[in-house]
């Protein structure tokens, strides 16, 4: 027999965690100088010796507060280092050892025993004791040894018959053990327990007394397992009992209908019916099932019930896995939408590039398009026709003045009078999941102290997201990854950044008088023909009026108030239909008055002769584009400058900046050093009641400031549009086809445009552009020299 003597071991702690010899585990080690204690074992023998952190904190014998009395000496097998300063210890336990001492140097170093039982057998082919001049061996010795394997494998087979998972590697062991010791330790291993009974296994000093923890804590499992399969069986014969019950339900429902006596479903009933033939994916049908569950077993009459039932009836009528097929006809599409529009090409060009691609993959991503131009141009409709063209349900949810996040999330079902949002109701009025949605006046919506609705559009919105849009009422993912969502705005200003980012912006830009006259006969006058209860050859308006009505009676980007117009003659020409009794009615610009009143707006014209201080500029509104005449009067003064006609900041700011570059420039052109002290400029702004801002007037008003001091006169045919730096270069604008069209409209001859805006006017069709002399200018010098006269 070896001599067992006191041996110093590197040592590290595991928490909740005891190595049994022959068990092969890795652990991470996360502290210096258990770090330090994995190394050092590396360098000498590759021995390390692994201490059990306690649950409690009583000191133990050797001082060390926390630990268990005896460890494992183990052998490291690999070492990993991990991100974080981690390293990972793969071991084999290797021998038990009891701890005398723990010395904490740059780590720490366990001086220990080994604990060698002198009570353990050989268990293998033949049955003796290991040390046969202590153990007294025996027949009656042996049959106890044998009687114990035989207890062992008795309740280790009643317990595998609950887990079954770990039968077979336990199998082999039994049969590949020595030892008795490396019996109970192998079963110690691979059956699940608490790290604190195998703790209590490591630290027994005899075979023995192993023997009786192991099958102490064995026989605790097999009762708490059994308890468990009792509890199992119960609730599956319950649930038994209850599918018994609901078929013996559903065959006496069969019979009574036979017999003629009716249906007896309950509302249960009918709802769980509907549940089972809903296509929906069974995440989506079990929410159903368990509400419905939940619902029978509420009172008929109570209010919550009455909640329940709501709830139920809205998730069984939300159109889950339930699509439309879209119509994928290019040419049919093409041909809706130049039937229903006239123009708009860009969103006609965009819908029909998303129907190839549908039509190539298949699939393909619905994009989310936000229709940005003034009002009355065609942005709501358009939508209607590609929902037309592509076969789709078509919903409109308008956003003006909403300013509630509930509106589109919906409100949580413990609030009196919850419903859905706007998202989901509309999914459940289109009955499908791919209608086309319409997104009205997105850029109108406001926000309060009930939270931000275009926060909550960012997820509605964001194709990466939406597949599982939550909306607080429904409570289960809604997809909206195939809902074709167009959204319309009258200008991105308004609309948040993030919610910007993602939409495809199209503009749709004011509509010329050539394009307002085709739009007029071919669309607007025939509906209101049918409106008005009119046939084709009772009304007839002469070619010759219809620029009268968009020129004098209308002043928009878009055709609203010039269908309110064609209305109003459609209903004067029915009265002298019906009652005076004619037979059809002509309209001319003789009797146009006569059905209209008189004209109601003059075109802003260029000025009739040159002038000193007054330039013509253009402006973009909320209605199109016009002309806005800038007017500068010098008089006697101090240096003072007057701005008036409600101008907002920045283009005060840009008339300031306007100053001082002519300022710079005026020793060049002879002005007086002192004129500028001397003087007052007063620059006015005609129709003063009407706000204006914004940067593009700059060159403008610095060049009627020029033409008043220098006392040059203007060129009245000339108008501009551009902002103004300090050093007089011209930077660009933007709403140029709206200003292009007010300078053309005006008599305009010549424009200047910034030349960082060549682009654009590129883009603009030849009869916005054709009778315009369009000179793109990069420097204010350059201005002058095209507006101003020779002196």
């Amino acid at each position: 027999m070896r001599r067992i003597t006191k041996k110093k071991y590197p040592c590290v702690v595991v928490n909740k965690l005891a190595v049994l010899p022959g068990m092969v585990i890795h652990f991470d080690v996360n502290t210096a100088p258990g770090a330090k204690a994995v190394e050092l074992a590396m360098v000498k023998d590759r021995k390390l010796f692994a201490a059990v952190e306690k649950e409690d904190d009583k000191a133990t014998k050797t001082g060390m507060t926390g630990l268990y009395d005896c460890g494992c000496i183990c052998e490291i097998k690999q070492v990993v280092k991990l991100p974080g300063n981690v390293v990972r210890v793969l071991v084999e336990g290797v021998a038990r050892a009891r701890i005398f001492e723990v010395v904490s140097e740059d780590c720490l170093i366990a001086t220990v025993k080994e604990m060698v039982a002198t009570d353990d057998w050989y268990v293998g082919k033949t049955i003796g004791p290991v040390n046969p001049e202590i153990i007294e061996d025996g027949e009656d010795v042996r049959l106890e040894i044998m009687a114990k394997i035989n207890v062992l494998k008795e309740l280790l087979t009643t317990m595998l018959g609950y887990n079954p998972q770990i039968a077979r590697s336990l199998t082999k062991q039994f049969e590949e053990a020595q030892t008795l010791s490396e019996l109970l330790d192998y079963v110690a291993i691979n059956v699940p327990m608490h790290f604190s009974d195998r703790a209590r296994l490591l630290c027994a000093e005899t075979v023995d007394a192993r023997f009786m923890q192991l099958m102490t804590i064995l026989q605790r499992e097999v009762n708490v397992l059994d308890i468990k399969t009792n509890i199992a069986k119960q609730i599956k014969e319950r649930v038994d009992k209850n599918q018994k019950e609901y078929v013996l339900r559903e065959q006496l429902r069969v019979i009574k209908e036979e017999l003629g006596e009716g249906s007896t479903a309950t509302e249960e009933e009918k709802y769980r019916e509907a549940a089972l033939k809903l296509k929906a994916n069974k995440e989506t049908k079990d929410k159903i099932l368990k509400e419905i569950d939940r619902f029978s077993h509420l009172h008929d009459g109570s209010s919550e019930a009455e909640v329940s039932r709501g709830y139920i009836e809205t998730l069984l009528a939300m159109p889950w896995n339930r699509s439309s097929v879209d119509n994928r006809d290019i040419d049919r599409a093409e041909k809706i939408l130049d039937r229903d529009h006239y123009g708009l090409d860009k969103v006609k060009e965009r819908m029909l590039e998303f129907l190839a691609v549908r039509n190539l993959t298949k699939k393909g991503d619905s994009p989310i398009i936000c229709l940005v131009g003034p009002p009355g141009v065609g942005k709501t409709s358009i939508a209607k026709s590609v929902a037309t063209a592509l076969d789709k349900k078509y919903i409109r949810i308008c956003l003006g003045g909403v300013r509630d996040e509930a509106e589109i999330r919906g409100h949580r079902r413990t609030y009196v009078g919850a419903m859905p949002g706007r998202i989901a109701v509309g999914l459940k009025n289109a009955g499908v999941k791919n209608p086309l949605i319409l997104l009205d006046e997105v850029d109108k919506m406001s926000n309060d102290f009930k939270g931000d609705p275009s926060a909550a559009l960012l997820e509605v919105l964001d194709s990466e997201q939406n597949s599982r849009f939550s909306d607080h009422y429904i409570e289960i993912p809604i997809d909206l990854s195939e809902v074709l969502f167009i959204a319309t705005a009258n200008s991105t200003a308004q609309i948040p950044r993030p919610l910007l980012d993602r939409m495809e912006i199209i503009e749709v830009n004011s509509y010329t008088e050539n394009e307002k006259i085709h739009i007029a006969k071919e669309h607007l006058f025939p509906k209101q023909l049918k409106k008005h209860g009119l046939k084709k050859d009772q009304l007839v308006i002469a070619d010759t009026v219809w620029p009268e009505i968009v020129d004098g009676y209308t002043k928009e980007a878009g055709v609203r108030s010039l269908e309110r117009k064609i209305g109003a003659i459609c209903r004067k020409a029915a009265r002298q239909i019906y009652q005076d009794g004619r037979s059809t009615v002509r309209v001319n610009k003789g009797n146009l008055a006569d059905f209209l009143g008189i004209r109601k707006f003059e075109r802003d014209r260029k000025n009739d002769s040159d002038e000193v201080g007054i330039v013509r500029g253009l402006a973009w509104t909320s209605v199109g584009g016009d002309t806005l005449s800038i007017e500068v009067n010098v008089m006697p003064g101090k240096g003072e400058i007057i701005l008036t006609g409600q101008l907002g900041d920045v283009m005060k700011e840009s008339a300031q900046a306007g100053m001082s570059y002519i300022r710079s420039i005026a020793s060049k052109h002879k002005v007086a050093a002192d004129y500028f002290k001397k003087h007052d400029f007063h620059l006015h702004i005609p129709e003063g009641s009407v706000p204006k801002d914004g940067p593009s007037a700059g060159i403008t008003m610095a060049t009627a400031l020029f033409s008043a001091i220098t006392d040059r006169k203007v060129r009245a045919d000339v108008a501009m549009t551009g902002e103004i730096t300090l050093r007089g270069r011209v930077l660009p604008i933007g709403g140029l086809k709206e200003k292009i069209l007010a300078a053309k409209n005006a008599g305009i001859k010549k424009v200047l445009v910034p030349k960082a805006n060549v682009k654009d006017i590129e883009e603009l069709d030849d009869e916005i552009t054709r009778g315009l002399n369009i000179v793109f200018v990069e420097r204010m010098d350059e201005v002058l020299k095209h507006a101003l006269l020779k002196a």
